[in-house]
């Protein structure tokens, strides 16, 4: 005879979705994410309820929320805990693109998704939806166009100048993205990618060459927009940024474009109506700023940042979706004394056969953070001339 052992409560609760496995394009850093959402429920008089199956990580500890459901991160498993459980609201936004894939199904089901609503959130994730916003608001942009077959796609990549970033759309770490520079490369490209995402809707982007490439992270809730870092990375745009060593606060970029992208991200996180967390990456090239992207949740960069600086940046963003508080309400003082390096993690050896040169698809199985007081420190000189020698090659 089956026996639910779940005890379903009259309290008022909250879902937190996790972001599944840890795999190469997601993982620990969401975990830290959800971690501190949990807590940050608990104190603000919540039932936490987590939706996880990784045994490997601190969310899924037995005393971190206050029910765990450790079971796959998929629509079929999470209707059946829904319905068990009739949630206040589920959070999408700290389990990385895993858990934000889901909000779709959630929308049409009428549950409530705290903090960014499902449109808002798929404007950013809709390519054709975010362009549009940018040029309402008159911000920079590569072109670019859509495509579902290899002739709609070389017709587009010929309209948009090549070299070309192709990839699919609503995928982990920049699975399958190619940056290509004729008709026959992006013909294969495009063959390889119909085949194992059938259906999948290509994205193709004019790739800036040559340009440096910076990422924002922010929360805001609906009135304000508070930016929690702005990382350059050393790397050139085209190389993932879960693969590229970022710097925190900037180092390279002069203050002038650093005021362009703040304002940027303002204008965005406002116009997008975000409650929450907000990432958003940036090409500069002749010293002009183009959007990249915008991604409306966490990033794997948004603990790094909190670590660097100090300032619990989940707790607040949770209480922020949860509409408990207001920026306004929060005294966050940033601490860094010189600079923190976000420094990615391969792991090559044990995986002999996977080719080692870095790309927009993502190769990092992790990452580590290395604090310099200033930019003569040998550690940092040494990185920085080995990469840019090893990238001009």
């Amino acid at each position: 005879m089956l026996q639910n052992e779940s005890l379903s409560s009259k309290k008022k609760k909250i879902i937190v979705l996790g972001s599944g496995p840890n795999r190469i394009g997601q993982g620990i850093e969401f975990d830290y994410c959800c971690t501190h959402g949990l807590l940050a429920l608990k104190e603000c008089g919540y039932e936490s309820i987590m939706v996880n199956c990784n045994p490997e990580t601190v969310s899924t500890d037995f005393d971190i929320a206050d029910k765990l459901y450790f079971e796959p991160v998929y629509w079929e498993h999470l209707w059946e805990i829904i319905e068990h459980e009739n949630p206040d609201g589920v959070i999408v936004q700290l389990g990385g693109q895993t858990a934000l894939k889901l909000a779709k199904k959630l929308h049409e089901r009428g549950i409530r998704i705290v903090g960014t609503s499902f449109d808002d959130m798929d404007i950013a994730e809709d390519r054709g939806r975010f362009s549009d916003l940018l040029k309402e608001l008159n911000i920079p942009y590569p072109e670019y166009g859509t495509a579902y077959t290899t002739d709609e796609a070389i017709e587009v990549a010929n309209e948009v100048g090549y070299p070309v970033l192709v990839r699919p759309s609503y995928v982990l770490g920049g699975q399958r993205m190619r940056i290509v520079i004729n008709d026959d490369e992006l013909e294969k490209s495009v063959l390889s990618l119909l085949k194992h995402l059938p259906g999948n809707k290509i994205l193709i982007d004019h790739f800036l060459d040559r340009c440096q490439e910076a990422e924002i992270d922010a929360i805001c809730d609906g009135e304000e927009v508070h930016i929690m870092g702005v990382m350059e990375h050393i790397e050139p745009a085209g190389i993932h940024s879960g693969d590229s060593h970022s710097v925190l606060p900037v180092f390279n970029l002069s203050p002038l474009v650093v005021e362009e992208m703040i304002d940027t991200a303002r204008k965005i996180a406002l116009h997008l109506n975000i409650r929450g967390l907000i990432n958003i990456q940036y090409a500069i090239k002749e010293g002009k700023v183009y959007v990249i992207e915008a991604n409306p949740r966490a990033s794997r960069t948004t603990p790094f940042i909190a670590k660097a600086y100090g300032v619990p940046y989940l707790n607040i963003a949770t209480q922020v979706m949860l509409g408990e508080k207001k920026l306004k309400d929060f005294k966050i003082q940033q601490k860094l004394e010189g600079f923190a390096v976000k420094v990615p993690v391969f792991s090559f050896n044990k995986f002999p056969n996977v080719r080692a040169e870095l790309g927009p698809e993502m190769k990092s199985t992790g990452e580590a953070i290395q604090f310099i007081k200033n930019l003569r420190d040998p550690w940092f000189r040494n990185l920085y001339k080995e990469r840019s020698m090893h990238l001009s090659k």
